[in-house]
């Protein structure tokens, strides 16, 4: 809490030199999560205060204890932090006017009554850009060029860590290289982590798991697969195009919007049959789903779609079908939040002139 505070002082700070100068806003459309907008309402009391509602911590049914491997030595304490964890938000949502959360499933966490608050609207993604290309080709750091006739295996995240699902990932590639000798793994993602631990012996969770993997993912195997840190947009969206079997793997946490892009560009998905992802992939219909912690059942349903071009290609546009239903961002997701932020009854302001600006 006390660095939230303090995040949320400066912004007070700023925000009454701003009014001095005559900034008078409307809405004021903030993230919660790190404090900034704790004290914003003091400064502007007729503004309307409108949170991203993207997640709230629970010590059951979502994140908090999912993970047996990472089980804690007291999940009594843990819950205790966990309620104070969230008095962050507790202390904004009792000043707002609105909460907007991109999933059913994410608004789901918020207790009664803020939930009856809250607005479904994703932020979008712009499937017009992100789309296939039969002619991608990219040139990786070592030397390896890939095309679409490449079989390519590709995994996203923004920190390789557990929350979404690295180690498992991991420890099913030496039985999915061995049993497909032509396949180009790539994994794009940094190291160190974005929402859990670090792992208490190594810098990173891909020392770990390369230090765990040791001789199982023997030297031939270790050279198709590339880690391949963080991309531009560009080159990111290459790696996705270039995707035969996409995996996504995650906690019942916050849906990623590589997922998303992934859909949007037309990927087959392999997706943890986890409660964000069940809520956009359905399994069969426009991905496969597996349990996340069946690393055996993973390598299975990777080469299930490898030897159904048929399957891959079905499942494939239908995901990218309901990326453009869904998400769009132009048609689908932008509009909805101005109709949204329309909803909260403002009236237009008239200038000096006494008209309405354009």
């Amino acid at each position: 809490m006390e660095t939230k505070t303090i995040r949320g002082e400066a912004a007070w700070r700023k925000a009454r030199e701003l009014r001095a100068t005559g900034v008078s806003p409307d809405v004021i459309y903030a993230h919660p999560g790190w404090g900034e907008s704790l004290f914003l309402k003091q400064v502007w009391p007729q503004a309307r205060l409108v949170l991203l509602g993207e997640f709230f911590y629970s010590p059951e049914g979502a994140d908090m204890g999912f993970d047996p491997e990472f089980a804690s030595a007291d999940a009594g304490a843990d819950h205790c932090r966990t309620q104070m964890k969230n008095l962050n938000h507790l202390s904004q949502l009792v000043h707002a006017d609105l909460v907007i959360s991109p999933t059913r499933w994410q608004a789901s966490r918020f207790p009664m009554p803020w939930r009856d608050r809250i607005e479904i609207a994703h932020e979008g993604v712009n499937t017009r850009r992100l789309r296939p290309d039969p002619q991608v080709r990219a040139r990786l750091k070592d030397g390896t060029e890939l095309s679409r006739e490449d079989e390519v295996i590709t995994f996203v995240a923004r920190h390789l860590e557990p929350y979404r699902g690295f180690h498992v990932f991991m420890r099913a590639l030496p039985a999915l290289l061995r049993s497909r000798p032509k396949a180009q793994v790539l994994v794009v993602g940094e190291e160190g982590v974005s929402y859990g631990a670090k792992p208490s012996a190594h810098g990173s969770w891909k020392e770990c798991l390369l230090e765990e993997l040791g001789p199982a993912l023997d030297e031939a195997g270790a050279a198709r697969v590339h880690l391949l840190g963080r991309l531009d947009r560009e080159a990111f969206t290459k790696i996705l195009q270039l995707s035969t079997v996409h995996v996504y793997l995650t906690y019942p946490f916050v849906l990623s919007w590589s997922l998303i892009e992934a859909m949007s560009i037309g990927c087959a998905i392999v997706a943890s049959d986890t409660a964000p992802v069940r809520e956009v992939l359905s399994d069969g219909r426009d991905a496969l789903l597996v349990d996340f912690f069946d690393g055996a059942g993973l390598v299975e349903r990777v080469n299930e779609l490898l030897e159904d071009a048929v399957l891959r290609a079905r499942l494939a546009a239908q995901a990218r079908c309901t990326a453009v239903e869904r998400f769009d961002l132009e048609s689908v997701c932008l509009p909805r939040q101005l109709a949204v932020l329309e909803g909260l009854g403002l009236k237009p302001r008239e200038n000096a002139a006494g008209t309405h600006p354009a």
